[in-house]
């Protein structure tokens, strides 16, 4: 979208901004909310429904309110979000509703906004989210089994959701009671699991939908991927793609609840990308296939602070490929293409929300949706699903150019507004500028936990390792003792024996006598893992000490309540005597959590508690060592974030807050290589960062920290460098322009009527505070490449860094026409061309 069609837009979204506003303050009075075939009704009016997902715990209260608005300015009505069971609930009936869990805060903060809120209170959630968002102690509750026709179970979910809903009663939230909350859900993408389990599955859904239903909340209930969600529950699709879905019933709408804006970051795993293009793609062919309300998630990621990640080694990062990144800064140009898109739908809506589409199939691969209502208005849709070639379509009396892999929207069945494939917003190349590089670090070494130790738990047998930590912390010691007779065989020949231990994960530190022998973790996909190596045993007792390390708990499959971790064998030493000895059953002594996580390390009072050591006593790569140092804020209001890169595997607290698990030791694996946005997307396509780590940068909110005398400290589990981590601030370094000549654009009403285009308008602009310093690339014509690799092409007109250098030297924002005579004349004539330009801010 370039910019006369911008400006056309907000003029004609004006009126319609009026209009929602009246809506909103009569609804405490006529407020309801329902449906039909074609849409949600919100107080008798349908409605085209952008929203997006927005988790109120993976960001902190400070930045809810500037998430919000950011949301809002791209073109949402709604914002959804799960609600958190294990955060609400993290002990039987003691309930917690603050600071980032403040429920009820955010949503009134959504409401003073002017949008709307889907609750998807579950309560399970998924979300990579640790054990799905279930508490660990439901685990726990006798015959429990999750998810299914059981009694407990169901018992203990419906208490949550009856908490939730009268919460939300209470506060006056629901639509009908002059609230923002049109929607509600219950479970959570269930449909996959019941097939699985057959008949119990089924008898679960339908009390569910029945339970829910039952606390009459007046707002209509969504089931996500489930067939057979029983009525008035709506079904509603997920997935990057949606456009062939159609609900249970011919009376409920066609509802996407999650479009995939990108995908997660696992440790070990390469950064997943979803091109601007291919989203805007999706939503399009969704709509035009009548689709009514669409959700992307996520709109901002966030971040899983805390040990919150699950689904086993999912990173601390969630930021998710999200319009508004993990930091809260726009996602250039996803999110300018995104709400370029949104309004050109908007414009679309009173034909879409009217009337079924008439389909015809202009040619190969193309296909033109129409919607035209009795009373003259009229949206149309003209789509290019070759992957390769561009289009040329007639339709009514024009001519339409659609490139590979695209969608045109014509609000008035004559103008084009909007292209999927060409971006007209601004793309933003982000940087992370170190502002403290020199920290005084002193460290503290913990000893490996012993089988001798006073308190520990002792059984002839291994046990599992959430039973005994209650997923208190990521760790639990498994210690014994080995004896080594002076006959043994290794003792002569030095060949020493191999030990070999088997684990259900996540990660495994093995120490003998103290002293770090190896260390293992297992790869993505795969949560078991085997140690194997020859370690060094000497005559006499031995200790053995193994730290089983968890990297979240499960959040997804069939049961997943009885899934174990930690070291569950056999264990065995093979090259004795006698052969191998298994291990497994014989004396183990159970140490939960570390030292340094009893003595509250984390925190400055707890830090008091031991010795550290500074200077050339400094510990470097050892292995359970502390570090801690203080700092202060830099100043300004950039997001601040900690650069990890010379550490390996631990945590991380700033001010006695868990910033959430760092890995930067496990490299990203995977292919990686040049991203072609058309084509059908998957979460393997578009990766990035192979052969880095998978997270290096670690979200420190600016809440937390205290104008000086910030109290950092790092676990490191396997070794690394301190002197090495900075702290960074993330900034623009330079922003782009793509804009294609003749690409379509609209100034006004008048223009709508009458056709008449206007010359595009490539559009630059740096953040408060900075201005356009240099005009790093420019070129008009055939230029090759994306924003920060741009390359000039075949044809280049020689005066193309003129007009970008007159118009935006020193300016914070400038425009620049996108038309041959601005650039000297026209380099090939007959040849479509564009400009791409990239300018530094400063």
């Amino acid at each position: 979208m370039v910019m006369g069609s911008q400006v056309l837009m907000e003029n004609l979204l004006r009126g319609k901004f009026f209009v929602v506003t009246l809506f909103l303050w009569v609804s405490a009075v006529t407020a309801s909310v329902t449906y039909d075939h074609k849409a949600i009704l919100v107080n008798g009016h349908r409605r085209i429904l952008i929203s997006g997902s927005i988790h109120y715990p993976r960001s902190t209260p400070e930045m809810w309110p500037d998430l919000i608005q950011k949301a809002k300015d791209g073109g949402l009505d709604v914002i959804q979000t799960y609600v958190f069971w294990n955060g609400h609930e993290p002990s039987p009936g003691n309930y917690y509703f603050e600071d980032r869990y403040d429920l009820v805060k955010f949503i009134k903060l959504v409401q003073q906004a002017g949008l709307y809120v889907h609750l998807r209170i579950g309560p399970y959630i998924c979300a990579e989210w640790n054990f799905g968002g279930f508490p660990v102690w439901l685990k726990y509750v006798p015959n429990i089994a999750f998810r299914t026709d059981n009694e407990p179970f169901k018992a203990a979910m419906q208490k949550f959701t009856e908490k939730i809903v009268s919460m939300m009663k209470a506060e006056k939230l629901f639509q009908v009671q002059g609230g923002p909350i049109i929607l509600s859900q219950i479970e959570n993408e269930f449909g996959p699991v019941e097939w699985e389990i057959g008949a119990p599955g089924k008898a679960y859904t339908k009390w569910a939908a029945q339970m829910a239903v039952g606390l009459d909340t007046g707002v209509p209930w969504i089931m996500c991927k489930q067939e057979d969600a029983p009525d008035p529950v709506i079904d509603t699709c997920n997935g990057f793609y949606c456009e062939n879905f159609t609900p249970n019933k011919n009376y409920k709408p066609k509802m996407w609840t999650e479009n995939w804006t990108g995908w997660y970051t696992e440790f070990g795993g390469a950064v997943p990308r979803r091109p601007a293009e291919d989203l805007a793609f999706s939503v399009a062919r969704f709509v035009q296939n009548g689709g009514s309300f669409v959700n992307y998630y996520m709109f901002h990621g966030g971040t899983n602070f805390d040990r919150t990640s699950g689904g086993l080694f999912i990173a601390t990062s969630y930021d998710y490929d999200a319009p508004i990144d993990e930091y809260g800064l726009l996602n250039e140009p996803k999110w300018g293409h995104l709400r370029d898109l949104h309004k050109a739908i908007k414009l679309c809506e009173q034909a879409l929300i009217s009337v079924d589409p008439t389909v015809t199939w202009p040619g190969n691969n193309l296909e033109a949706h129409v919607f035209k209502t009795e009373s003259g208005a009229c949206a149309a849709f003209l789509a290019n699903y070759d992957t390769t070639s561009s289009a040329n379509v007639t339709f009514g009396n024009g001519q339409y150019d659609l490139p590979p892999w695209s969608i045109s929207i014509l609000p008035d069945c004559k103008t084009a507004v909007f292209n999927t494939a060409r971006i007209g917003a601004q793309s933003s190349l982000m940087k992370m500028t170190a502002v403290n590089s020199a920290f005084a670090w002193q460290s503290y070494n913990e000893e490996p936990a012993s089988s001798s130790e006073d308190g520990s738990i002792t059984a002839y047998a291994l046990w599992e390792q959430i039973n005994i930590t209650r997923d208190s912390t990521d760790y639990l010691w498994y210690m014994t003792d080995v004896n080594i007779d002076p006959s043994e065989g290794f003792i002569k020949n030095g060949q020493s024996p191999l030990l070999t231990v088997m684990s259900a994960g996540h990660a495994l530190h093995v120490f003998i006598n103290g002293q770090l022998s190896g260390t293992v973790y297992a790869a993505l996909g795969f949560p078991k893992l085997t140690f194997s190596d020859r370690v060094k045993l000497g005559v006499g007792n031995n200790k053995i000490s193994l730290l089983s390390v968890a990297v979240g708990l499960p959040n997804v499959g069939v049961h997943f309540e009885t899934w174990n971790a930690g070291v569950l064998g056999p264990v065995t030493l093979e090259g004795l005597n006698e052969g191998t000895r298994d291990l497994s059953r014989q004396k183990w002594s159970y140490k939960i959590g570390l030292e340094g996580e009893a003595l509250n390390l984390h925190t400055v009072s707890g830090s008091t508690s031991v010795e550290w050591e500074q200077g050339s006593l400094l510990a470097q790569k050892q292995p359970l060592t502390w570090y801690k140092t203080t700092f202060s804020t830099p100043a300004g209001n950039d997001p601040l974030a900690l650069d990890m890169i010379s550490m390996g595997k631990g945590q991380v607290w700033i001010n006695g807050r868990s910033i959430g698990r760092h890995w930067p030791g496990y490299i990203a694996r995977g292919g990686c290589g040049d991203c072609y946005y058309a084509g059908t997307y998957t979460d393997k396509k578009c990766r990035t960062n192979c052969g880095e780590p998978s997270q290096r940068w670690y979200h420190v909110p600016r809440s937390w920290l205290n104008p000086s005398g910030n109290y950092l400290v790092v676990l490191e589990e396997w070794g690394g460098d301190p002197t090495g981590i900075s702290l960074v601030k993330r900034t623009i370094e330079s922003v782009c322009a793509d804009i294609y000549e003749g690409q379509p654009t609209l100034k006004n009403r008048q223009m709508l009527d009458s056709g008449k285009l206007n010359r595009p308008k490539a559009h630059l602009w740096c953040p408060p505070g900075q201005k356009i310093s240099q005009i790093k690339f420019a070129s008009y014509g055939l230029p090759q490449g994306t924003c920060g690799n741009f390359r000039e092409g075949s044809c280049h007109a020689h005066k193309s860094y003129d007009a970008p250098e007159r118009n935006c030297i020193g300016k914070q924002s400038c425009l620049v026409t996108v038309a041959p005579e601005v650039f000297g004349g026209d380099p090939c004539p007959g040849i479509p061309k564009k400009l791409s330009v990239e300018a530094l801010c400063g």
